[in-house]
């Protein structure tokens, strides 16, 4: 009989799902780390919060764990690397907050039209200043969201009963699902001087940090009020306290901020501005509904092997893992590749199989790939819930497959067709297990990724490859290697170069003032 221990507090309902599948289960909460080092081995699943902290010490003393269950979204505190390593699967749930966290951010916007914390706070104090709390009407306002996926597209739903007028800018919002949740998808540039109010539902990246800075607030309409649910670090917090001051923004509501728990912050204090500590998933009902999914997503795996919503491993039996091991290294590249250079919403994706891997189930490896290619835009997507986000996003999904050989023994190629334009990306394995790109849009390269990769296309002209090599040294970077394909002679060329450290957003645009550069992307693969 397997055996789960429950270190954070569930609900006891979850708790009687355990107990009903047959499991042994002991709740014991508040652990000291080195209490549940101790003990931890007696144990088959731990079912956690965010109180527990899964280390890798914890993890070597596990010497029974098959799998940890997180009911939440978050893994900061599990050592994912290291519990895959160990053979240990990591689960989330990563839908069940979705609800709650949009329910916040009405909230959030409805105490910022109608300043009711200022309000509140006067009117216990016995001041009865009603003529000093003049608010502002939800309806027929414009409401700016930035980030339209799940929660952002529940927003959008609730806001639309409320009367107000709906746009979106998200890149990866396809037109028809834009459509389909009647809100006008638009450029960010667009967005800001249009927008009464502004909120947030877009994952931390490179691509999203600061995204609310001085300039983009100088860009909004004046008066603006925006609300910041998601994500601390989206928002510039001292250029935010200086648009409240100048009055560019009217007033602000945050539940997250740049560094959490937030004991200290220059916006605390303001009155212009609504805080609440990290509440998003903070109801009752999105504890239960996260505590439920785990402990159900749990006992699955004790009990059956089926595998949901995991961090670390795709569905697959075991029958197929260690044929299908290599090509989830190469479908897993293939779609970061593609993902990483999508700037504009995916319309379809086509995985085309060809060869002996066409023989395989490859229904995982098309799971690895969306996982790879939508990443860059959500960073909740495993390899499991992407087929669903993808679906989410009306985004078309279709494999192709041919067993007959072509230039190589196996072959995938992705095509990813976006609002704008086509792209492709193709790759084998060399010496059964070594994974390498050997086609980008139709030309042919051979390619190994590496953890740092500058992506150049170009017209072939001489000269390129030292004024790009003299760039790269004279600003510290270091070649490893140098990957070269063209279309023809004086044509259409691409280059892949792996190079030793991160390229940095200043030397990307020195390569792209290059005369023959067209696009210069930096790449990172794990």
């Amino acid at each position: 009989m397997p055996k789960v221990l429950i270190s954070d507090k569930l609900s006891p309902a979850a708790v009687q799902i355990f107990k009903d599948r047959g499991i042994e289960t002991d709740v014991k909460t508040g652990l000291a780390p080195d209490e549940l080092k101790a003990i931890i081995g007696q144990y088959d699943g731990l079912a956690i919060r965010s109180n527990t902290k899964v280390t890798t010490e914890i993890l070597a003393a596990a010497t029974n764990l098959k799998v940890v269950g997180r009911a939440g979204i978050g893994v900061d505190n599990v050592d994912v690397p290291a519990a895959t390593a160990r053979g240990i699967v990591v689960m989330n749930t990563p839908f069940g907050n979705s609800i709650t966290t949009a329910e916040h951010a009405i909230a959030m916007m409805f105490a910022l039209a109608r300043e009711i914390p200022e309000a509140n706070a006067s009117t216990h104090a016995g001041k009865w200043e009603k003529n000093r709390f003049m608010g502002v009407e939800l309806t027929g306002k414009v409401l700016g969201i930035v980030g339209c996926g799940n929660i952002g597209a529940i927003v959008a739903d609730r806001a639309q009963g409320l009367r107000m007028r709906v746009i979106a800018y998200d890149p990866f919002l396809s037109h028809e699902r834009a459509k389909e949740l009647n809100v006008e998808k638009m450029e960010l540039e667009e967005l800001f001087p249009r927008a009464d109010f502004i909120t947030l539902h877009t994952p931390l990246t490179d691509a999203t940090r600061n995204i609310i800075d001085s300039k983009a607030m100088a860009k909004m309409k004046k008066g603006v009020r925006i609300i910041n649910c998601a994500r601390g670090g989206l928002v510039v917090e001292e250029d935010l306290l200086a648009a409240l001051e100048s009055g560019q923004v009217a007033g602000a509501a945050l539940d997250v901020f740049k560094t959490e728990p937030a004991k200290e912050n220059p916006l605390f204090g303001n009155s212009k501005v609504v805080c609440t500590p990290h509440l998003g998933a903070s109801t009752s009902e999105a504890q239960e509904n996260v505590a439920l999914q785990v402990a159900e997503q749990m006992a699955d795996y004790l009990l059956t092997g089926a595998v949901t919503n995991a961090l670390n491993i795709p569905s697959v039996s075991a029958e197929d893992a260690p044929k299908l091991k290599p090509y989830m290294t190469l479908a897993n590249q293939l779609g970061s590749f593609a993902g990483q250079l999508t700037e504009t919403g995916i319309r379809e994706v086509k995985i085309e199989y060809m060869g002996h891997v066409a023989s395989l189930n490859t229904k995982p490896l098309t799971a690895v790939v969306l996982e790879g290619l939508l990443k860059p835009m959500n960073e909740a997507v495993n390899m499991v819930n992407a087929p669903v986000v993808a679906k989410e996003r009306n985004i078309k999904v279709s494999e192709v497959k041919t067993e007959t050989e072509g230039d190589y023994h196996t072959l995938v190629r992705l095509t990813v067709t976006t609002d704008k334009r086509e792209r492709s990306v193709a790759g084998t394995l060399f010496g059964g297990d070594k994974a390498r790109v050997v086609e980008i849009k139709g030309i042919s390269i051979e390619a190994e990724l590496g953890s740092h990769m500058l992506y150049v296309t170009n017209q072939d002209k001489p000269g390129f490859i030292g004024a790009l090599g003299t760039l790269l040294g004279a600003n510290g970077v270091n070649i490893a290697t140098f990957h070269l394909g063209r279309s023809e002679a004086g044509g259409d060329a691409i280059l892949l170069t792996q190079v030793d450290q991160p390229v940095s957003n200043e030397l990307l645009e020195k390569v792209r003032a290059l005369p023959q550069v067209v696009q210069a992307k930096f790449l990172t693969f794990a």
